[in-house]
């Protein structure tokens, strides 16, 4: 997974692997929550 940093209001992401596949955009704030839910365990499997 890629994301594209310097874009203030947006996040976009990408599979690394498919570098011409799909972008998903993310607000910025819904990106950040999601990291922290990852670091704090909240999404571990």
């Amino acid at each position: 997974m890629e994301i594209a940093p310097g874009i203030p209001a947006s996040v976009p992401v990408r599979d690394s692997k498919d570098p011409e596949g799909a972008v998903l955009v993310f607000p910025a704030g819904r990106w950040a929550a999601f990291v922290e839910a990852v670091k704090g365990g909240a999404l571990a499997v």
